[in-house]
């Protein structure tokens, strides 16, 4: 944390001398939740031994963000993101999970500080904008639309959350611009670690690093394409393609094995990991519709199963936990403001009333790999959104989240509050 403040400090000083061109703000989340089941990491190995359970409570403060942008003038600008997530405690990497057993669920451990953007950008017309640094990677509607105002619930929607990186940000060059109704973005940055991916999660932690620094052995490659022309709506298709298995550190199972002189056994295998997402907005005066719905397939994951098993242990981040051949998530929700059926505050203050599902599956297995019922799972959840200003919003919500047959459905009941926006002088 104490780097991260002399970070932002440093960045400070200099912009206060033109202040008029400084660009300030930030998103931040308070949430407060009752779950009606066991906290036990072995809930899904052993459901019948935990399925009476008391209820727990959780208290957290998911994000708190500072943005800081400068314009340089003649095109030139530039833009950070500082992130304390869940509070900022823990380690300077954040681990997120640790393995209870072999085949058991996993226990989310404490937060963490880090720059999630920083990046200098040259504007040299509407429809071409180039930037470098590390940037947010727009694959999904979650990565691309990430501020807590851009969704109902208490905490991030739970599918594209689950299987993506989240926010997804790394470091790397890229292209956007707007044609039109169209917008577009082309990017190139240090590729995801298959040795991180695993079975409650696809990929979500292949994004992070252990190290203080990221391998960029094999780069990945990512899009976006916006289409604004209806009114009210945005339609949008994402998708990645790169390299995984060789994104590690030190890079030891590619090259030649000297006391053979032959090449090693995992030098040609690639692991390649293809995304494909769709998703969608429509804000209209009254009614908010947004959804989504992501596909991930990866090469070679019983490989990099056998390599991450047999690596993990004795300080490694690498979990024994197998990772699935494919993962995928579609999610639905809609809200409609009910203020100007009862009040005239309707005019300046908003009340949603909405409802959300979800389903997705973080662990497709390939063939002759375990079959893990437990990740498939369905999610309803409703509530409301109060609005007081355009910049606040302060939410409540019914969570059920529903698992196979077998396994102890997970209903909770979510409060929270929330923020974003730009501050002024």
């Amino acid at each position: 944390m104490r780097k991260s403040v002399i970070l932002l400090f440093i960045l400070c000083c200099p912009l206060t001398l033109s202040a008029q061109h400084i660009k300030v703000g930030g998103y931040g989340e308070v949430a407060l939740s009752r779950n009606f089941y066991s906290d036990s990491p072995y809930r899904y190995s052993k459901p019948d031994q935990y399925a009476k359970d008391p209820s727990h409570g959780r208290a957290d403060i998911p994000h708190a963000v500072i943005y800081l942008g400068y314009d340089f003038g003649k095109g030139w600008s530039m833009q950070s993101e500082l992130e304390f997530e869940h509070t900022g405690t823990g380690t300077a990497y954040e681990r997120e999970y640790e393995e209870a057993a072999e085949w058991e669920s996993e226990i989310e451990k404490g937060g963490e500080v880090e720059l999630e953007q920083f990046w200098i950008q040259k504007t040299f017309f509407p429809q071409l904008n180039v930037r470098m640094g590390h940037m947010v990677v727009p694959v999904g509607g979650l990565n691309n639309a990430h501020e807590p105002l851009n969704f109902f619930n208490v905490y991030r929607p739970e599918g594209e959350y689950t299987i993506l990186p989240s926010t997804w940000h790394d470091t790397g060059i890229g292209i956007w611009g707007q044609v039109g109704s169209w917008r577009y973005e082309a990017i190139v940055v240090a590729g995801l670690n298959g040795m991180m991916f695993n079975t409650d999660k696809f990929i979500h932690s292949g994004a992070g690093s252990p190290f203080e620094f990221k391998v960029a052995n094999s780069p990945g490659f990512a899009c976006r394409i916006d289409y604004t022309s209806i009114k009210n709506l945005r339609l949008s298709l994402s998708g990645y393609a790169g390299n995984t298995l060789h994104n590690g550190n030190p890079n030891d199972l590619k090259g030649i094995n000297y006391s053979t002189g032959e090449e090693k056994q995992y030098s040609s295998l690639k692991g390649t990991l293809l995304l494909g997402a769709f998703d969608f907005a429509y804000k209209g005066k009254r009614l908010i519709v947004r959804g989504n719905a992501d596909y991930g397939h990866l090469d070679d994951c019983v490989t990099i199963s056998k390599i991450k098993a047999n690596r993990a242990g004795n300080g490694s981040p690498y979990s024994r936990r197998p990772v699935g051949r494919e993962a995928y998530a579609t999610g639905l929700e809609a809200g409609y403001d009910i203020l100007p059926f009862f009040s005239e505050r309707g005019k300046d203050q908003k009340l949603f009333v909405f409802a959300r599902g979800d389903h997705y599956n973080s662990y497709v297995p390939a063939d002759g790999q375990t079959l893990m019922k437990y990740t498939c799972k369905t999610v309803f959840s409703a509530g409301l959104n109060w609005m007081p200003a355009p910049e606040i919003a302060v939410k409540c919500e019914y969570m059920h989240r529903f698992l196979p047959s077998g396994f102890n459905n997970e209903p909770s009941i979510n409060i929270g509050v929330a923020y974003a926006g730009f501050f002024k002088h």
